[in-house]
């Protein structure tokens, strides 16, 4: 046999010649086996963080074959044990190297409680034990198993006690490399992912922010330095996501990700691994840990798009995120928190769906701390113009097409008489479609064929019964409805009961519409309105 030097010397350049763990390991496991009887080794680190005691690694040997394993939880030391290895000098019976007998463990005759928690292998093979730590800060126990007759004398002990040093120090090392390689692997994970999501956005702008939207930006400036939760309500296609990202964008969090989260496109069964990420093991195909979209969203915000599509456990869940910022993963029971902004957008009647309960009403309120509806297209169709020229500039460079000239004020016009039930999404379609199809000229959209308030595709043929004289033009529609309900309203644009509040509309888009259609407000209608105020029924009993 080998003098102490030499074998210090050869355990030392095996283990230190590997980062990998598991092939430092392999490489320790194939020279002691020369010397201490060895048919399995592993490696169980302490997780100072957690409390756990982890199976960094594995080597045995199985048909003639070296076997390796990383990284598996395997339990959850007590406190008194957990105190018991910080502590200066070792708990009694607690040797830098044990020698655990088959029959020991059986019998439960153990030097420590701690030996009962670790593998249950113990109890068919002869065992040695060895506590390593570098100075006073214990980092773990190194195993090595031999299965009976096979057993252990006090020079393998004392061979083990004299390569302590090496074993703690390589191994440290390679638990820290294992846990950069998981960091690592974690943000390559989540650039990947943010990386897709901005190449999706890319080219999402706020168009306008100082026209039909500019109330509701006001609002989302008010409440981007906050950490509030905030509510977005509006129709399918009205831009909810590019205002989340707007608020993302003016918030202390913008430096952090901007996690978007499709609640809608996640089939039921895995939406809660999709949110709160899996352990291993949790369920068929689980087969490995995975970080959910509030665990990646941390210190960012998240956007829940589609809120009512949430399952009933989902909203448990996200109550309790919401309320104590923290969650566990499926199937673990780690408590992981969570510093995230929530925004969720919906197209739903929530309030319908509360008393039908099919929506959970304490999580109701919770969103609905700062509630913003999104006008529709319909409502703000001055910002058409901007948008068709956006979108323009933007399709084409997209499509490598040519970029023909504007459309003219009529083609404009008619797009505006358009309501646009598919709303900014619908627009964007259309001109992409008029792009592709674009001969020379101003860009065109054939399926406009007159200011109707649809599409006029197949138009059929004018009856005689329909003379155009007796027909109002939408123009004067939009300024006799608009004169009823300022009447109603005692001539109030804007609060409750006002003018916009009844016509639906935002009240600068009402000014601006009045303007156009040359309809008084303010004072110069003030005698007007208060000469036509209808007399106040008196309440009957």
């Amino acid at each position: 046999m080998k003098g102490k030097q030499d074998f210090f010397y050869e355990v030392t350049m095996r283990i230190a010649s590997h980062l990998e763990v598991d092939q430092a390991l392999r490489q320790l496991f194939l020279y002691l086996r020369e010397y201490v009887p060895c048919d399995r080794m592993e490696m169980n680190y302490l997780d100072e963080d957690t409390g756990e005691m982890r199976l960094l690694a594995w080597a045995e040997e199985q048909n003639g074959e070296i076997q390796t394993r990383k990284s598996e939880t395997l339990f959850v030391l007590p406190p008194d044990v957990l105190r018991s290895l910080y502590k200066p000098s070792l708990p009694k019976g607690f040797a830098v190297v044990d020698i655990v007998k088959a029959q020991d463990v059986k019998r439960h005759h153990l030097p420590h409680p701690i030996f009962e928690k670790i593998t249950k292998h113990l109890e068919q093979t002869n065992n040695l034990v060895v506590r390593l730590a570098i100075g006073e800060r214990p980092l773990g126990i190194l195993i090595i198993s031999a299965h009976p007759p096979a057993r252990y004398t006090r020079k393998h002990a004392a061979l083990l006690r004299s390569v302590i040093t090496p074993l703690a120090i390589a191994f440290s090392n390679a638990r820290r490399y294992e846990d950069l390689l998981r960091v690592k692997n974690r943000l390559d994970e989540d650039n990947r992912m943010i990386s897709r999501e901005l190449e999706e956005l890319s080219g999402s702008t706020l168009i306008g922010a100082d026209g039909g939207l500019r109330v509701v930006m006001e609002m989302a400036k008010q409440v981007s330095p906050l950490s509030s939760p905030v509510l977005l309500i509006g129709e399918t296609g009205t831009g909810k996501e590019v205002f989340a990202h707007a608020i993302h964008g003016m918030s202390p969090r913008n430096d952090k990700p901007f996690v978007r989260v499709q609640c809608g496109a996640i089939p039921e069964t895995l939406l809660d691994s999709e949110l709160f990420g899996h352990e291993k093991g949790a369920f068929t195909g689980a087969l490995a840990t995975r970080y959910g979209r509030f665990e990646r969203a941390h210190g960012g915000t998240i956007f829940l798009d589609e809120i009512g599509e949430l399952t009933p456990e989902s909203q448990v869940k996200l109550l309790r995120v919401l309320q104590e910022k923290e969650f566990e993963r499926v199937g673990g029971s780690e408590t992981i928190h969570a510093d995230v902004r929530v925004i969720v957008a919906t197209h739903r009647d929530l309030p319908t769906m509360v008393r039908e309960g099919r929506f959970r009403e304490d999580l109701y309120f919770r969103l609905n701390v700062f509630p913003m509806t999104i006008p529709p297209l319909r409502h703000r169709k001055e910002d058409i113009p901007v948008l068709v020229l956006y979108f323009m500039e933007r399709k084409c460079r997209e499509l490598n097409l040519r970029r023909p000239a504007p459309p003219s004020n009529d083609t404009i016009t008619r797009l505006q008489a358009y309501n646009w039930p598919g709303n900014v999404r619908e627009l964007q379609n259309v001109i992409e479609r008029a792009l592709i199809t674009a001969d020379q000229g101003p860009l065109a959209f054939p399926e406009f064929l007159a200011a109707t308030t649809t599409p006029v595709l197949n138009t059929p043929t004018k009856s005689a019964q329909e003379p155009d004289a007796l027909f109002p033009v939408l123009d004067q529609v939009f300024a006799d409805h608009i004169r009823v309900a300022m009447l109603r309203s005692y001539g109030r644009i804007q609060g409750s009961g006002g003018a916009a509040e009844l016509l639906g509309l935002q009240p600068n888009t009402l000014r601006a519409r009045m303007r156009k259609l040359g309809i008084a407000y303010g004072r110069t209608a003030t005698c007007r309105t208060q000469s036509e105020k209808p007399v106040e029924r008196t309440k009957t009993s």
